[in-house]
């Protein structure tokens, strides 16, 4: 049914395992993504059939599955780490000839599994597949989660639960903790190695400068700044943003402690491991340029022979950071605003805005929604007096710049109406657990559409009742 590639294994044998899936006597879909199975072009006869790939005990020598072997700096501290329960099942190449991996989590056990089961629960599997298609249909890079399958077990965690397995699907799973590992574990000839697959499968554009290596830091940073602007966009908090979970390709992946902020303020955080807001949604800037540091560190000895001019060259590109992000992300957050133009003199209009929503606290999704509609949703405390003054100074601005209609398309295009609100998303997942999926489903139908506003859906726009968000905690999804 598959015909899949093993291009990783072209790396060397410390990069990954070769390791067969859990088999399961009695696999269930739960959600099977035909849009994407028809995006990619699989094949697909019988939805027994994928689960009998995925989740079966098919031994026909076609397929290499293996886990990949990577490091990284979790909470700023550095670990061995490695694809405890996640297995790459290959390589899909489309019509088109792009290469996807396919890879399974909650699959079992392999070498990277420090003690774990490799198991995963039905609850964490649905909300990357709820999460990831949001973020897809909010056009923002991310992993696709192809189906989620009951296995018919149940896991142990603080409590026995539904055990599940998600089938993942991303451009690569190679991270900056892959770098790391073949930094710390490896030679430089496995660094070189690692680096030029790399290039060659993501950035071939790059491979022909005085530098690939340093052409591929330079790549890699302005991919992340691209992405962490669209999170911002959108209020988007990863909650784990540690150097193993981030891609080299510019994709989000492994939403676990993931959350959308509602109330504004730059200091919020949901996942109940970030004791100290590392991970903050005001602190996602400093903590991918933090990482990228960490990137650059790794690509020393293959960005130069010589160490003083590696180090050199690194710092500059590294130095370009602030620049570079404060560009990007003014221009957006003027997008947001209806304005289509690097204005550096009106940086000032954001900056006051947000202090007005800190302020006044204000719903973050829902303020830049009634601006672009011209309608307050809520409370209506746009209408208030505090915030006339701005209201009138950004009118003021938009009439002088151009045209109503530009403006509120372009607004339309970048403030969404409806995101994944925390207490929908926790009622959704507590339902599909018992088997119902009506609520499950009725929100990703909303989701698919994050830009298309309807009033009669504002059950979907609303806040969550007062006091949710003080005691809400999102976990990681073991």
């Amino acid at each position: 049914m598959f015909n899949l590639e093993y291009s990783y294994l072209s790396l060397p044998g410390k990069f990954y395992q070769l390791v067969k899936p859990a088999s399961f006597s009695k696999p269930e879909t739960v959600l099977l993504n035909g849009a994407l199975l028809e995006e990619l072009a699989i094949p697909l006869t019988h939805q027994k059939d994928l689960l009998s790939f995925l989740l079966g005990d098919e031994s026909d020598g076609k397929t290499s599955p293996f886990a990949q072997a990577y490091a990284g700096h979790q909470f700023g501290n550095f670990t061995n780490l490695g694809d405890g329960r996640a297995i790459v099942m290959g390589e899909w190449i489309t019509a088109s000839n792009q290469r996807f991996d396919i890879q399974l989590k909650g699959s079992g056990r392999t070498r990277y599994s420090r003690g774990g089961d490799g198991k995963a629960t039905l609850k964490a599997m649905l909300r990357e597949y709820l999460v990831s298609e949001s973020m897809h249909h909010l056009n923002i890079p991310t992993s696709r989660s192809l189906l989620v399958a009951k296995t018919g077990e149940l896991v142990q965690r603080e409590t026995k639960q539904v055990g599940a397995v998600l089938a993942r699907v991303m451009k690569s799973h190679i991270r900056i903790g892959t770098f790391e590992y073949a930094r710390h574990a490896g030679t430089t000839e496995d660094l070189q190695a690692l680096s030029d697959y790399t290039l060659h499968r993501l950035y071939p554009e790059m491979k022909d400068g005085a530098s690939p290596a340093l052409g591929l830091l330079k790549k890699v940073m302005t991919v992340q700044i691209d992405l962490v602007v669209n999170w911002m966009r959108v209020g988007f908090i990863h909650g784990v943003m540690n150097t193993d979970n981030v891609s080299i390709s510019g994709e989000t992946f492994d939403y676990g402690p993931c959350a959308f902020m509602n109330t504004y303020h730059p200091e919020t955080v949901y996942s109940s491991i970030d004791k100290t807001g590392r991970y903050a949604f005001g602190n996602q800037p400093n903590m991918i340029k933090w990482n990228m540091a960490r990137l650059a560190e790794a690509l020393l000895p293959v960005i130069d022979p010589e160490p003083s001019t590696a180090l050199q060259l690194a710092q500059a590109c590294i130095d370009q950071f602030e620049v570079i992000w404060v560009e990007k992300y003014y221009e957006m957050m003027l997008l947001k605003l209806g304005i289509e133009k690097k204005a550096p003199e009106l940086y000032w209009l954001v900056d006051e805005l947000l202090a007005l929503m800190l302020q006044l606290k204000l719903d973050y999704t829902n303020t830049f929604l009634a601006l672009t509609h011209d309608k307050v949703t809520g409370e209506g405390i746009l209408a208030g007096p505090e915030f006339k003054p701005w209201l009138d100074k950004w009118k003021s601005i938009l009439n002088k710049s151009n045209g109503d209609e530009q403006s509120k398309n372009r607004m339309k295009e970048n403030n969404p109406a409806f995101v994944p609100r925390n207490h929908l998303v926790e009622e959704a997942l507590d339902a599909a657990v018992t088997g119902n999926l009506n609520l499950l489903e009725q929100l990703m139908m909303v989701l698919r559409k994050p830009y298309h506003y309807q009033e009669n859906l504002v059950h979907f726009i609303l806040p969550p009742p007062p006091g949710f968000d003080n005691d809400y905690a999102t976990y990681c999804g073991t």
